[in-house]
């Protein structure tokens, strides 16, 4: 038979009160995160620059981290207190091992001063293509202890704020794709550079790039004269993250625009002279 005393007596119990309270704040605290995300899909809709919504995604990272960390914080204090556990020791405690701590820990410091630098001058940015510490990769998370990085090889690269010294960032504004063009030393170069400028203006109109460049293709010139070829040294301007593609693009169409016009692109080459010496 059902007993109401066994469940009043749980109900009333306070392990069941804060575990349920701790229910609760769970819940709220997801609530917020959700407010968050849709307040920055929000933002985002009245601008839908490239570089605006990557501010925007790393700003909201922070914001969560921030917050979570602080409300999680006082939830476990209030858990404690609501248990009957007296948590100033605990505090008195925390206080004298983070002044011992801190002594110490110039690796931290260094780690969160670099990170808020990192972040107001927004050297860095959630979804840029960066290389630190010889590492390259795409920038997966960013808050005021490290940085995430993921490569093209799917390698996830956990980096200290504190470590980072010089930040190369290759799709911040605009970026750029170089080409080395070769060409054979027969060939007319002013036919050349048409070629390129005929298949530039042809390549631009192509659905799957035409949004992705902002400038026509700059031929900056003879670049080298090389062992077996001439080198032409030519760069799109393009938006962000989207420098390899339209490179990887446009090597294919120059190169069956080339064979078009019969312009070889060599390979290396090597003469072998044999000399004939009398017996």
């Amino acid at each position: 038979m059902f007993n109401i005393d066994f469940l009043l007596s749980i109900v009333k119990n306070k392990f069941f009160i804060v575990s349920v309270e701790i229910l609760i704040f769970v819940f709220f605290l997801k609530i917020i995160n959700v407010v968050i995300d849709r307040f920055s899909e929000k933002i985002k809709k009245y601008n839908d620059d490239f570089e605006f919504v990557k501010q925007v995604n790393t700003i909201k990272l922070i914001i969560k981290s921030v917050v979570d960390t602080i409300l999680i914080g006082f939830a476990v204090m209030y858990a404690l207190n609501r248990l009957g556990i007296d948590i100033r020791p605990i505090l008195t405690a925390a206080g004298i091992v983070g002044v011992a701590v801190g002594f110490g820990s110039k690796r931290f410091v260094e780690d969160v001063i670099t990170g808020l630098s990192l972040i107001l001058e927004g050297q860095l940015r959630v979804g840029d293509v960066v290389e630190i510490a010889g590492k390259l990769g795409t920038v997966e998370k960013l808050d005021i202890k490290l940085v995430v990085l993921r490569d093209i090889s799917g390698n996830v690269h956990y980096i200290r704020n504190g470590m980072i010294d010089i930040v190369t960032n290759m799709t911040r504004d605009f970026s750029y794709y170089m080409f080395d063009i070769c060409v054979a030393y027969k060939e007319n170069l002013d036919k050349v550079f048409q070629t390129l400028q005929e298949a530039d203006v042809l390549f631009r109109e192509l659905d799957e790039y035409k949004n992705n460049i902002f400038e026509p293709l700059e031929i900056l010139g003879v670049d080298e004269l090389g062992d077996s070829s001439v080198v032409i040294k030519a760069r799109y301007k393009t938006r962000p993250r989207f420098q390899w593609a339209v490179g990887r693009g446009f090597n294919k169409f120059y190169k069956e625009k080339f064979d078009a016009a019969g312009i070889e692109i060599p390979f290396p080459q090597r003469t072998v002279y044999l000399q004939h010496l009398d017996s």
